[in-house]
């Protein structure tokens, strides 16, 4: 596969929770939280994106490590990764405080229990 593809499941992925997640939410009969809408998410999302972007361009060997990732695509890039992450725990850190504001948005906004994403 080429390396189109993870960015491209990334945008998949975005836009499925965007229109999924504030689907279940409403669904549910619950309101959806304040701060909660499809345009909070893609504020953080692209914040996100942007800081994980600044990360890779300054650090040339995660970005080649993870570039590998996306030019293989195959069964075991997910067990590479963590292979990865279990020899590089700062890499890890550094980039699970980037995608921290995520986790924490789906922890606020409840998406993650209405959600299979």
């Amino acid at each position: 596969m080429n390396a189109r593809f993870i960015p491209a499941l990334g945008a998949a992925a975005v836009a499925a929770t965007l229109f999924c997640a504030p689907t279940a939410l409403a669904e549910s009969g619950d309101p959806v939280p304040p701060n909660c809408t499809g345009a909070d998410f893609a504020g953080v999302s692209a914040g996100v994106a942007a800081a994980m972007s600044s990360y890779l361009f300054t650090h040339p060997d995660v970005n080649a490590f993870i570039t590998g990732l996306e030019a293989d695509a195959d069964d075991q890039s997910t067990m590479k990764l963590v292979d990865y992450y279990a020899t590089h725990p700062l890499v890890k850190a550094e980039t699970d405080a980037i995608r921290q504001p995520i986790a924490d948005f789906d922890r606020r906004c409840g998406y993650g229990k209405n959600s299979q994403l």
